[in-house]
C-alpha cells in the first residue's frame, strides 16, 4: 500500500515547522513534491529514514522560495552521490517550462560546477503542460495549471493502486474553472488552510489568496471528498494546531479530516 510522507506542513513564514512538501511512497520509491525552503529537508529525510538514492522523481509546483529553495539542497545531495558512484539512474525534475531556468540558475549560483555538470544528463528537467500526463513510478500523473493570480503554479492528480483518486491543489485555494474536473468526488484531496476561520482577522488569509480550515472543509463537503488533508498553515499555535483545525472543520465536513504534523506518515 502506498504511503504519504509529510515532510513539512507550514507556510512560507513558519519557524516552528518546515515548509509544505511531501512524497508519495510506493514500495521503496518516492515521488517527491516540492522541497521546502532550506537545508532542513536533509534533516527531515534523515529523521524519516528516506533514502535519497530512492528519490528519482521530484515535482516542483511553483517558484515561491518556500517550495523551491530546498531543491538546491536536493540537487546538491543527489549530484554528490552521482559523483561518488552511489546513485543509480537519473534524477527527473518535473515543473512547468518557465521554472526550469529558475531552478538551474539558483543551483549554478550557489553550488559547484562539478555538481551542476549533470544537468541535462543524469539530472533531467522535464517540462509539464496544463492537462499533460506523465508516467511516473507506476502512475499516470496528470498535471494542471491551477490558474493562480500570483506566481504560475501547477497541481496534479493520479489514481492510486487501490483505485482511489489522489489530487494535490498546490498551496492556493480551489479554482473551480481550472480544477473541477480533477477534484469532484476525489478520494484524497490535499488543500491549503492558512489558518482557522476564527483567526482570519489575525492572519488575513484572503489577502494572500488562501483559505481557512472552515473554508476548505465546506468546499470538500460540497465536492464529495472522502479524505481531506490540510497543510500550508501558520505555526503560531503549532502544539494545538491539529486539535484546533479539526474542531473547526468537523461541523462542515463529514469525511475523514487530516491535519498532519511534520514527519507524519499516512497510509493511503
Amino acid at each position: 500500500m502506498e504511503q504519504l510522507y509529510i515532510f513539512g506542513t507550514g507556510n512560507a513564514m513558519v519557524t516552528r515547522c518546515y515548509n509544505t512538501c511531501f512524497a508519495l511512497k510506493d514500495d521503496d520509491r518516492y515521488f517527491m513534491v516540492d522541497a521546502g525552503g532550506g537545508n532542513q529537508i536533509m534533516t527531515i529525510l534523515q529523521d524519516m529514514k528516506v533514502d535519497v538514492t530512492k528519490i528519482h522523481d521530484i515535482f516542483v509546483t511553483h517558484e515561491h522560495n518556500d517550495h523551491i529553495l530546498g531543491m538546491v539542497w536536493m540537487i546538491r545531495m543527489i549530484a554528490t552521490k552521482i559523483n561518488q558512484g552511489s546513485y543509480e539512474g537519473d534524477l527527473r525534475i518535473y515543473c512547468y517550462d518557465g521554472l526550469i531556468n529558475t531552478i538551474q540558475t539558483l543551483c549554478k549560483l550557489t553550488i559547484q560546477t562539478k555538481l551542476t555538470k549533470h544537468f541535462g544528463e543524469r539530472i533531467k528537467f522535464i517540462p509539464v503542460a496544463d492537462g499533460e500526463t506523465k508516467h511516473i513510478l507506476d502512475y499516470d500523473i496528470t498535471f494542471f495549471d491551477i490558474q493562480s493570480t500570483k506566481a504560475k503554479q501547477f497541481g496534479f492528480t493520479l489514481v492510486l493502486k487501490n483505485g482511489k483518486r489522489f489530487t494535490c491543489l498546490g498551496d492556493e485555494n480551489y479554482h473551480e474553472q481550472a480544477e473541477a474536473a480533477y477534484v469532484q468526488d476525489c478520494d484524497w484531496l490535499l488543500h491549503e488552510a492558512f489558518c482557522t476561520y476564527a483567526e482570519r482577522d489575525i492572519f488575513k488569509p484572503y489577502e494572500k489568496h488562501h483559505s481557512t480550515a472552515k473554508d476548505a472543509c465546506e468546499l470538500a463537503e460540497k465536492l464529495g471528498i472522502k479524505n481531506l488533508l490540510l497543510y500550508h498553515t501558520e505555526d503560531k499555535s503549532i502544539t494545538e494546531r491539529k486539535e484546533k483545525y479539526t474542531a473547526e472543520g468537523a461541523p462542515y465536513f463529514h469525511g475523514k479530516l487530516w491535519v498532519p504534523d511534520d514527519r507524519e506518515i499516512i497510509e493511503l
